[in-house]
């Protein structure tokens, strides 16, 4: 069971997308990232709809960059469900973060 939580918004409904694997959080690289994805996300911690950010808008994030070129349809209850490139092989920097607006 994979856990998300949003960090550094100004609200619970806002910030930069964290996500644990392996008992370690950490982020999700902006390369393809966009609506559907977010609505994925903000699914997931009780929100119907989310506007997707790019380039670290809430800040950059710390631990492994565990995914990248996520590409959900927005029907996925789960961001593991959507279809993605294999965990912690993305070469992304902190500044590519992904964030998401519920």
């Amino acid at each position: 069971n994979v856990e998300v939580r949003l960090v550094d918004g100004d609200s619970p409904a806002n910030g930069r997308v964290e996500i644990k694997f392996k008992e370690r959080w950490g982020t999700i690289c902006d390369e393809g990232w966009d609506d559907n994805d977010a609505v994925v996300v903000c699914r997931m911690i009780g929100y119907s709809d989310g506007i997707a950010y790019k380039n670290a808008k809430y800040g950059p994030g710390t631990g492994p960059v565990w995914l990248h070129n996520v590409n959900c349809n927005s029907s996925e209850y789960s961001i593991a469900n959507c279809n993605r490139l294999d965990w912690n092989s993305s070469k992304c920097q902190h500044s590519q973060d992904a964030g998401v607006f519920c």
